[in-house]
C-alpha cells in the first residue's frame, strides 16, 4: 500500500474517533469507551507506525555514518558515552543504536568491553525525546505532515523522498500524541479511572506496568510519550508518571535481548550488560523516587514536563554512576557468559560471588580514580 495512502486510513480512523471530533458543542462530557477505545487505538497506531518510518529513514540515512563514530570513539569510555548519547539523539531510538552497537561487537570490530560506555550514553540520548514531547509542540503536526506530503510530492531523487519520510515520520508521533491526549479527555473527570491510575503511584505496580506496557508496544519511547501526554492532561500523577518511567527503562531492554539470539557469546554479554544495569539504576530509582519527586516539582510546574525533567536527571545519572564500574562489570560478565571452549574459564559458583562482587567494586574505584594508585 503506497505511504501516503496508508498515512491517509490511520489519520481517518483516527480522527473519527477522536472526541474533539466526534462531540458537538456543548454537550455533557461522557465516557463513550468504544470512542475512546478507538481514539487510543488510533493514536496510537499513528504515533508507532511514526516512529518506525522516523527510525527507519534516519537509520537509512545517517546510520553508517554513525556506526563509523561508534566505531572510532569506542576506545575512550568519555568519547564513547559521548559517541553513543549523540547517535541517539540523532535517530531518535536508543534500540537502534544498542542493537547498532550489538551487531559491530558481534562482527568483531570492537571489543565488548569498549561497547558498555556507548550503551550507557545511548540511555542518555532518548531523554531528548521526552523533552520534546513535554513541549506540546504536537499542536504544529498537521504542518508537519503537510510539508511532508508535499516533499514527497516535489522530490526528484530518493534521498530527498527519504528525508522527506523522515519529516512525516515526526509529524506522525507528533500527531498521534495529540490524538491521545483528545481522545484520553474524558478520563480526567471519571473517578473511576483516576481511582485506578492512583493506584500506580505504588512504585512496585508503576514499575511493572510501565515494563509490561513497554514490552508489548516495543517502544519506550511512545511509553513517555503517552506517559507525558496523559500527565499533561491532569489524568496521571507525577508518583505515577515516575514509577511507569523507571518500568520503561527495563522494558525497553527486551529489544536489545532479542537482537542478541543466535549472536557471539560477546553480543549476548552487551545484552546482557544493558538489562543488568538498567535494573540497578531503576532500584537505585524507585529507593530515591522521593528525591526524584522533590527535583521534578522544583524545576516545572507542568506534570508532563516534571516528568520529561526526572527523566533526564535519572538517565544522566544513572550513566554517570554506572560509568566507572564498566570494566568491572565487563570482567563479572566474562564469568558469567564464558567464550565456548574459552581457555582458563571456569564457573562461579556459591561463595565465590561475593569475593566477585567485592573485586570488582575494588578494580572499579581504581579504575575510575587511577591517581589514587599512586599516592
Amino acid at each position: 500500500m503506497p505511504l501516503a495512502l496508508r498515512f491517509a486510513c490511520c489519520a481517518l480512523l483516527a480522527l473519527s474517533a477522536d472526541p474533539a471530533f466526534a462531540q458537538a458543542p456543548g454537550t455533557p462530557a461522557e465516557v463513550d469507551w468504544l470512542e475512546l477505545a478507538l481514539g487510543m487505538l488510533g493514536g496510537l497506531a499513528l504515533f508507532l507506525y511514526g516512529v518506525d518510518l522516523l527510525a527507519r529513514g534516519l537509520k537509512t540515512t545517517q546510520g553508517g555514518r554513525f556506526q563509523t563514530l561508534l566505531e572510532r570513539v569506542s576506545s575512550n569510555r568519555f568519547g564513547a558515552l559521548a559517541g553513543g548519547t549523540a547517535a541517539t539523539v540523532a535517530l531518535d531510538s536508543s534500540s537502534v543504536v544498542i542493537i547498532m552497537m550489538i551487531a559491530i561487537v558481534d562482527a568483531g570490530l570492537i571489543s565488548f568491553t569498549n561497547a558498555l560506555p556507548a550503551i550507557l550514553g545511548a540511555n542518555i540520548g532518548t531523554t531528548v525525546s521526552s523533552q520534546i514531547f513535554a513541549w506540546n509542540v504536537d499542536q504544529f503536526s498537521p504542518l508537519l505532515l503537510l510539508a511532508a506530503l508535499l516533499w514527497r510530492a516535489f522530490a526528484r531523487s530518493d534521498k530527498a523522498r527519504q528525508r522527506a519520510s523522515i519529516l512525516m515520520g515526526l509529524g506522525l508521533v507528533l500527531f498521534g500524541l495529540h490524538v491521545i491526549g483528545n481522545a484520553a479527555e474524558p478520563l480526567e473527570k471519571h473517578e473511576e479511572v483516576l481511582a485506578l491510575l492512583r493506584e500506580l503511584e505504588n512504585p512496585l505496580l508503576g514499575v511493572l506496568a510501565g515494563a509490561l506496557v513497554t514490552v508489548a508496544i516495543q517502544s519506550s519511547s511512545a511509553m513517555m510519550g503517552i506517559v507525558i501526554t496523559l500527565a499533561g492532561g491532569g489524568i496521571i500523577s507525577l508518583p505515577a508518571g515516575l514509577a511507569i518511567m523507571l518500568g520503561a527503562e527495563i522494558g525497553t531492554c527486551a529489544d536489545t535481548l532479542v537482537a542478541t539470539i543466535g549472536r557471539s557469546r560477546a553480543a549476548v554479554k552487551a545484552g546482557i550488560f544493558h538489562l543488568l544495569c538498567n535494573i540497578v539504576t531503576v532500584a537505585i530509582g524507585v529507593a530515591l523516587i522521593g528525591l526524584l519527586a522533590r527535583f521534578a516539582t522544583a524545576t516545572a510546574g507542568d506534570v508532563g514536563q516534571q516528568i520529561a525533567n526526572a527523566h533526564v536527571l535519572f538517565n544522566v545519572a544513572g550513566a554517570l554512576l554506572a560509568l566507572p564500574f564498566v570494566r568491572s562489570a565487563a570482567w563479572v560478565l566474562e564469568r558469567m557468559v564464558p567464550e565456548r571452549g574459552g581457555a582458563g574459564m571456569r564457573r562461579v559458583k556459591g561463595v565465590r560471588w561475593l569475593v566477585l562482587v567485592r573485586w570488582g567494586l575494588l578494580n572499579a574505584w581504581s579504575s575510575a580514580y587511577p591517581f589514587q594508585e599512586r599516592i
